[in-house]
């Protein structure tokens, strides 16, 4: 029997007692600070907010309204219900943060966290306007109250199965990104030819190029035509694809143009100067509508091959080329026609592709494994922390 199955077995065999949050714990909420007051205080110490990124630091300021354990959550927005645990810490919370503070000792400051990153989230309302959690839901949620070995034990165990998945996580994904690496430097050097290799531009090549036309969000149907959007250039397909997600009604499209065998995509509009005008072969066999801000480009060369060398760090140097407009990046058919690559005869095209055709495949077998491997690991800590907080509840 472990330690914490004699503690329970010890100490509450007939269960255990449940409380609320109002019970348990001091309940109240950050303050407002706009980005201008962020600007005029300027200091040392964090003020948290509800985005995602940069571990929710919203900014640093001059002073701080909290300096002790604490549990902050968000109350509304897309991260609704996150939960954050603050120990030897001074901070301050916007007014999109709720903060608890336990009123005495018959609760453990971590253990309530870990019981709340499980719980939180069930009592978060999603209906019309952002998603919410606001102070008096938080105040109505009721949790076990195990003794406090239990909660120190629990909190023990947690912990360090926390650190074990941390650890795996950054392993996994610190092994993923050099497979990427590798795969990169392997493509770039197997795409490096020798000067008896002609270069030349895409203009060149292509015996035709166009754009697409506009397939709007609401265009998209479950039947009909397939059909391509820039967006699925850069989230959904890699170097090439024989299917497309999305289908349209053709009839809905005013303007059509289509896209077959062999044909390149470039998207031309996008986000990142790193990744505009990302592009991809279509190896599929149906006749397919090309959306908005896409260039379709046809040609007499290997298709996969124009694929591969157009995503080396050598051709996305030319695409970076692009113009930015609005904090959006644009790319267009003139561009696109300047990128000059090697051409190598088919023969050997066709063998360069049958080599990173190979490798791709081993790549995104770990690819899909790792994250795979990463979120099953997840599920299981988070399969184990809900056991370990699962009591039953002792009837009076």
């Amino acid at each position: 029997m472990s330690r914490l199955n004699k503690l329970i077995a010890e100490l509450c065999p007939d269960g255990v007692v449940y409380k609320t949050i109002s019970e348990l714990c001091h309940i109240s909420r950050g303050r407002v600070m706009s980005k201008g007051y962020l600007r005029d205080n300027p200091g040392k110490y964090p003020a948290y907010s509800s985005q995602t990124f940069n571990k929710g630091i919203f900014g640093h300021i001059s002073s701080y309204d909290i300096d002790y354990e604490s549990i902050t959550w968000t109350t509304d927005g897309a991260n609704a219900g996150s939960v954050f645990y603050h120990c030897g810490e001074k901070f301050s919370i916007t007014n999109v943060c709720g903060l608890l503070r336990v009123k005495n000792n018959e609760i453990v400051t971590k253990f309530l966290f870990y019981v709340l990153r499980m719980t939180a989230q069930s009592y978060v309302y999603a209906g019309m306007g952002n998603p919410k959690l606001m102070s008096n839901v938080m105040s109505n949620v009721c949790i076990p109250l195990p003794p406090l070995p239990i909660q120190e034990e629990i909190v023990r165990i947690l912990d360090r199965f926390t650190e074990l998945e941390t650890e795996l996580k950054t392993k996994l994904e610190t092994e993923l990104d050099l497979r990427k690496k590798q795969y990169e430097y392997y493509r770039d050097e197997l795409l490096t030819f020798d000067d008896d290799i002609e270069w030349k531009s895409l203009g060149e090549i292509a015996t035709e190029m166009y754009r697409g036309s506009g397939i709007k969000r609401n265009q998209i149907t479950d039947m009909g035509t397939p059909c391509v959007r820039y967006g699925e250039i850069y989230t959904t397909y890699n170097i090439w694809f024989d299917s497309c997600v999305s289908r349209t009604d053709p009839e809905s499209i005013k303007c059509k143009k289509y896209f077959e065998y062999g044909d390149i995509l470039f998207a031309i509009t996008g986000e990142s100067v790193d990744e505009i005008a990302k592009s991809c072969a279509y190896t599929g066999h149906d006749k397919c509508l090309a959306g908005g801000d896409i260039v379709v480009m046809k040609h007499n060369e290997n298709a996969k091959y124009l694929a591969y060398v157009l995503s080396t760090s050598s051709a996305q140097a030319q695409k970076a080329k692009g113009r930015v407009k609005s904090k959006v990046v644009h790319s267009n058919i003139p561009a696109i026609s300047n990128i000059k690559i090697p051409v190598p005869p088919l023969s050997e095209q066709e063998r360069v592709v049958n080599i990173l055709d190979r490798f791709d495949a081993l790549t995104n077998d770990i690819s899909v494994g790792l994250p795979a491997e990463i979120s099953a690991r997840h599920k299981q800590y988070e399969y184990y922390r809900d056991t370990l907080l699962s009591f039953k509840e002792k009837v009076s």
